[in-house]
């Protein structure tokens, strides 16, 4: 199903069988018998014609659509499942042997590729919450529409309510709210101002018997993103009956349009989007006329498809923002292309809480317990009469015997059930306190539990389970700990660049360390925490609606504000963390780079991605020097210097070292470099522009030799 008119929609048949499965809809998390799963039908394939989508301005629909025919007849196809002509023009079909032979003797093809599901960048599924707010703002992003391609919207979570003060309506938003299952055509609201959805990819016969088939969201990642982005400022949290703090999305006065294509499947490890139904999303976004498009779907290699499409969204003027994803062990960062902004993720700010063994060993973990003490019991050794030893261990609902845990400090050991249902079964057995242990490799978090509660990691887990052990009668304290100004870092996890790429990546990095969103009421919670390059890119989408919000500017100049006003951060290289770590404040800085819009297809159809005029230097052996363009996008004459830090084993110089620049005006500068030429040898740091009215911009520059 697809919202845009003319365009193609699931044909009876599949649409009631789907209805019909979702009249006995499980709760979520059930899974259908394997046998009720229908065979995988052979994969669409995506086609993409040569040149612009009506974006670019230099076409019409009407010429698109007929060459798109012209192409479809010749290969003997008739009405494809998807076509797209805003961002890109090209289709998506079923096609055998022979017509893919034929396609491939067509002339004007861009790119021939086989559909694929493609993750969702959040590192965690639908946990519990931490007891924080997440933005004090009150203000910002008036004015300026948000489109999130992802699992749908909740528009009935209070964080995403019609509310008075959203300011300026959108001037140039032309979006549809599209009618599906258990949502109408007035769903929609002066916050939520589009949703459509998009499923023919991912196939209607394949999705979770408990999702909707509609914009409504049924996973939550996409209402957490959202409500992280531009969530409605000051809304009270209460979880479990507690209360929890105010909630802020980072742009509050920002409106919201969901673009659904990223499905739950009955077994989860299949979630995730369709890369056609993500390409006809995005295509969908720009004719709407978002002004900044949130992207947080990994995967891709390359200038494939999905990043052409993107890169038509660049040329409708839209900041565009990807996910760099989780796979640092098993691929680079996705996005790789120059007009997404890619956001790899942050660790460290996550609150902590602090166990001590008295007359032992102390351990520092995820938390934020009230102080409570008392003697600990390993859950383990404390199994009811009719629970096994696992489900005791892993402190399962009814497991635990009161008359061994009562006024203790449990040791439960994670996995099983979520994290918060085993402090739930702590204090049903009248638990004072818990200590969450994880048995595998993974985060810590400062969830909201029902007992305080310490989270710690696999090696201070096994210690203080050993102690405890040989220690019956040990006794502990639960506290909190203030997180030290140094402790963020680029997460082990987060995906780096590719040092042979075309361009520097990720662009910079942003906190996704256990963050506070809102949930649809279909998970069974108003609240969640989520982490990974989801998270990070939600943040940069409202950072990118606040100077929206304020100003009139290139989308390309929006991008460069945000990156180049990133803070230093502790990361293995420029490749983990680009230009460093977004602050979460609007930028101060009064430099922009710009890159003119017919650029970027320019330099892509001359394979010269290199040059584009973008805020970051990625240099190898072969290349010496590297020249950009800076621009005064203030309103006043200012004074910049600039120094080049950080570079280990090369010299690298900035001529000139200082411009005066009046508003509006723009400068060259020439970066060179000399120094060793190492075959796989990385060297980096950064160019720092110091402006008199005390704004810092930061390019960074990754020298591979």
């Amino acid at each position: 199903m697809q919202g845009r008119p003319g365009g193609r929609t699931v044909v009876g048949g599949v649409l009631a069988l789907a209805l019909a499965l979702a009249a006995g809809a499980p709760a979520v998390g059930d899974e259908p018998s394997p046998a009720g799963t229908p065979e995988r039908a052979d994969p669409l394939t995506l086609v993409t014609l040569q040149g612009p989508g009506t974006s670019a301005g230099t076409r019409t629909t009407d010429e698109l659509l007929a060459r798109q025919d012209r192409v479809l007849a010749a290969v003997g196809v008739g009405e494809p499942v998807y076509r797209w002509t805003t961002a890109l023009n090209g289709f998506a079909a079923h096609l055998d042997d022979d017509q893919l032979a034929a396609l491939e003797q067509q002339p004007g093809i861009a790119v021939i590729e086989t559909d694929e599901v493609r993750p969702l960048a959040a590192r965690t599924g639908l946990p519990a919450v931490r007891a924080a707010a997440t933005s004090p703002r009150l203000r910002g992003g008036a004015g300026v529409v948000i489109g999130v391609v992802d699992s749908g919207i909740a528009p009935d979570s209070p964080a995403l309510a019609d509310v008075p003060g959203l300011g300026a309506t959108p001037d140039r938003f032309a979006g549809d709210c599209v009618e599906g299952e258990d949502w109408g055509a007035d769903a929609c609201t002066r916050k939520v101002v589009g949703a459509r959805w998009f499923v023919d990819g991912f196939g209607a016969d394949r999705i979770r018997s408990s999702e909707t088939l509609s914009a409504l969201d049924d996973l939550g990642h996409g209402t957490q993103v959202a409500s992280v982005a531009a969530g409605n400022a000051g809304v009270s949290v209460r979880v479990d009956r507690r209360d929890a703090g105010r909630f802020g999305g980072v742009a509050p006065q920002a409106r919201l349009a969901a673009y659904k294509a990223c499905w739950g499947a009955p077994d989860p490890a299949d979630d995730g989007c369709s890369t056609t139904d993500v390409v006809f999303a995005v295509d969908a976004a720009v004719s709407d006329g978002v002004d900044v498009l949130n992207l947080a779907v990994a995967g891709g290699e390359g200038v494939d498809t999905l990043q052409r499409a993107l890169l038509g969204a660049a040329e409708a003027v839209v900041v565009v923002v990807g996910a760099a994803g989780a796979s640092s062990r098993s691929a680079f960062a996705s996005h790789a292309a120059p007009w997404v902004t890619t956001v790899g993720t942050t660790v460290g700010r996550t609150a902590r809480g602090r166990v001590t063994v008295v007359g032992g060993p102390s351990f520092t973990g995820g938390g934020r317990p009230d102080a409570a003490r008392g003697r600990a019991v390993l859950a383990r050794d404390a199994a009811g009469d009719a629970a096994s030893v696992r489900a005791a261990a892993q402190c399962r609902p009814g497991a635990l015997d009161p008359r061994r845990v009562a006024d203790r400090v449990v040791v439960c050991v994670r996995g099983g059930v979520g994290r918060i249902d085993k402090s739930e079964t702590v204090a049903r057995a009248g638990g004072r306190a818990m200590v969450l242990v994880n048995r595998h490799p993974g985060s810590v978090t400062a969830d909201l539990h029902s007992v305080p509660t310490v989270h710690l990691t696999v090696a201070d887990g096994r210690r203080l389970t050993r102690w405890v052990a040989r220690h019956p009668d040990a006794r502990v304290r639960l506290g909190r700990v203030a997180a030290g100004p140094g402790a963020r870092r680029t997460a082990p996890w987060s995906a780096s660049g590719d040092p042979r790429g075309p361009v520097l990546k990720p662009d910079a990095v942003a906190d996704g360390d256990a963050v506070l969103g809102a949930l649809p009421a279909s998970t069974g919670r108003s609240w969640g925490v989520f982490s990974g390059s989801s998270a990070a890119t939600a943040r940069t989408s409202g950072l990118a609606a606040l100077v929206l919000g304020e100003r009139d500017l290139p989308a390309a100049v929006v991008r460069s504000l945000l990156t180049t006003s990133a803070v230093p951060v502790r990361a293995s290289s420029a490749l983990a963390r680009g230009a460093g770590a977004l602050t979460g404040r609007p930028p101060t800085a009064h430099l922009g780079f710009d890159v003119p819009v017919a650029a970027w297809r320019r330099a892509l159809r001359q394979h010269d991605l290199a040059s584009l005029n973008i805020p970051s230097l990625l240099l190898t052996s072969r290349q010496t020097t590297a020249v950009r363009t800076v621009t005064n996008v203030s309103d006043r004459a200012e004074y910049f210097s600039v120094t080049a830090r950080g570079f280990a084993s090369h010299r690298v110089t900035v001529q000139p070292l200082a411009v005066r620049l009046a508003p509006g005006q723009s400068a060259d500068f020439t970066v060179t470099v000399t120094g060793p030429r190492s075959p796989g040898r990385l060297d980096d740091g950064e160019l720092v522009w110091l402006g008199a009215r005390g704004g810092v911009t930061r390019v960074p520059v990754a020298l591979v030799r």
